[in-house]
């Protein structure tokens, strides 16, 4: 690095200096250096599947403490602040552990370490219900919050996550589905023809179905707990069809006189677990029900 010896050009030498200096900064950060990729950080990619979800969570952080008055519920923003940083972490680690576990467990028990490299994708969304589901049930033991009102507050923000999700896929070119002759086919890098854009589908699906939850949410307030059983029968069942179009990276799975997907036998639990919560709900009384109190 050159320094001027003449006292005239130190001024000068030090904005050139400088001006150097932040030239070096600026070239180890690259905005969209590909499809998908937001940004690059002195190497580090922020994809824009990990954008959109941060995006989902800023988005659950505004609507949550006014979605709360559905259920009688008066936390904080700073509470509901770590209500979310509760359903992050257990989405991350829920996410990770379900795809390791329910998709990829003989190759990561020859890899352990890989484990923990999340940035080079591979999560599971049942692994994320359940991590989220347990992340948020420790949240109200710790906070003394009613489970089942506070279920009912966050199915809103849960499906516009997932909508956001698998917009992330849709830019990653990812999960796309079958071979489709409809004209909004759509060819995706490295599959052969025109395939279902899936994704969109499936976002669609998600935003319709927070629109579904928020008025029964709002409208339906003598049983709470319901709109968490509707949430995930609704969910259930979009997932169930939606992986009969779905392009399968994974062989199926012979049940008796049916071959599933493994999505579709993950996600039937999680059908029969809602109806049995619907059922179960519709028997409780709202005074049985207090708010403070899991």
């Amino acid at each position: 690095m050159q320094v001027y010896k003449n006292t005239a050009y130190n001024g000068r030498a030090v904005c050139f200096t400088r001006m150097r200096f932040s030239s070096s900064i600026w070239s180890m950060i690259e905005f969209l250096p590909s499809r998908a990729v937001f940004l690059s950080v002195f190497g580090f990619s922020i994809h824009w599947y990990g954008m959109l979800y941060l995006f989902a969570f800023v988005v659950a952080l505004a609507l949550l403490p006014h979605l709360q008055r559905h259920r009688k519920l008066f936390l904080t923003s700073d509470e509901w602040a770590s209500a979310v940083a509760y359903a992050v972490l257990g989405v991350l680690i829920g996410g990770r552990l379900g795809y390791v576990f329910f998709y990829e467990p003989f190759y990561f028990a020859q890899h352990p370490r890989e484990i923990f490299f999340v940035w080079q994708g591979g999560m599971a969304s049942h692994g994320g219900f359940l991590g989220t589901a347990l992340a948020l049930l420790i949240f109200c033991a710790r906070y003394k919050v009613n489970v089942r009102r506070f279920a009912d507050v966050i199915t809103v923000p849960a499906f516009l996550g997932l909508g956001f999700g698998r917009i992330g896929n849709f830019v990653n070119q990812e999960l796309y589905g079958t071979v489709t002759n409809l004209p909004w086919g759509m060819h995706f890098p490295g599959a052969e023809g025109l395939r279902h854009p899936i994704q969109l589908y499936d976002a669609a699906l998600c935003f319709i179905l927070a629109l579904v939850c928020y008025l029964h949410l709002r409208f339906f307030t003598r049983m709470p707990g319901k709109t968490l059983a509707l949430f995930l029968m609704l969910y259930s069942v979009v997932r169930f069809l939606l992986e009969f179009i779905r392009d399968q990276q994974y062989p199926m799975i012979d049940v008796g006189a049916f071959d599933l997907s493994r999505g579709q036998l993950l996600t039937a639990p999680l059908f029969l677990f809602g109806a049995l919560l619907w059922v179960w709900f519709s028997q409780k009384r709202e005074e049985e029900d207090p708010i403070r109190s899991i």
